[in-house]
C-alpha cells in the first residue's frame, strides 16, 4: 500500500484536506497539521497524525523562530513516515515539508488554496516551481499557474 502524506495548515486549509478524507482508507496515510483546540480533536479520528508548531499569529521573530523549529519537526516527522506522496494544501508551516519531501525523492501534490481565485497563496508561488502536480479549484487561476491543473473545487 503506497504511504501517502497529507499536510494541511490549521482553518481553511485542513478543513480543505479533510475533504479527502475518503481517500485516506486507500492508502498507508499519515496527517500532518498545526497543533491548536480544532485540531487537537483530530487525534481521536485519525491514527497517524502529527503536528507543527502553530506560529501564523505571532510577531514576527517569534513566527520566523516557530517556523525554524518547524523544519526540523518537519525533517523528522519526513523520515519517521518516508512517504512516496505528499498532499498539500498549505499553507506557511506546510511549505517545509514540501521542500524536505522533494529533496528526499517524494511526488509533491499541491492544491491551491480555494480562498483564492485571483492571486497566488506564498506557499504555492514557491512550490508551483517543484510540484509534481499543481491543481487550482478556479479556472481563473490557470492564467496565474499555466503550468496547473484545473481540478475544480474540493467542497
Amino acid at each position: 500500500m503506497k504511504k501517502v502524506m497529507f499536510i494541511g495548515t490549521t482553518g481553511g486549509h485542513i478543513n480543505e484536506l479533510l475533504q479527502l478524507e475518503p481517500m485516506f482508507k486507500d492508502y498507508n496515510y499519515s496527517l500532518v497539521t498545526e497543533k491548536d483546540e480544532f485540531t487537537k480533536s483530530l487525534k481521536s479520528k485519525f491514527r497517524n497524525i502529527y503536528y507543527l508548531k502553530y506560529a501564523k499569529q505571532k510577531p514576527f521573530l517569534v513566527y520566523i523562530f516557530w517556523l525554524f523549529i518547524n523544519c526540523w519537526i518537519s525533517l523528522f516527522i519526513y523520515l519517521r513516515v518516508r512517504p512516496r506522496y505528499i498532499i498539500c494544501t498549505g499553507a506557511h508551516a506546510s511549505g517545509p515539508m514540501c521542500c524536505i519531501g522533494k529533496i528526499f525523492g517524494s511526488k509533491i501534490i499541491f492544491i491551491e488554496s480555494f480562498a483564492n481565485s485571483h492571486s497566488k497563496t506564498k506557499t504555492g508561488k514557491i512550490i508551483y516551481h517543484f510540484a509534481d502536480l499543481f491543481i487550482v479549484q478556479w479556472e481563473s487561476m490557470l492564467k496565474l499557474y499555466p503550468k496547473a491543473v484545473y481540478g475544480g473545487w474540493i467542497f
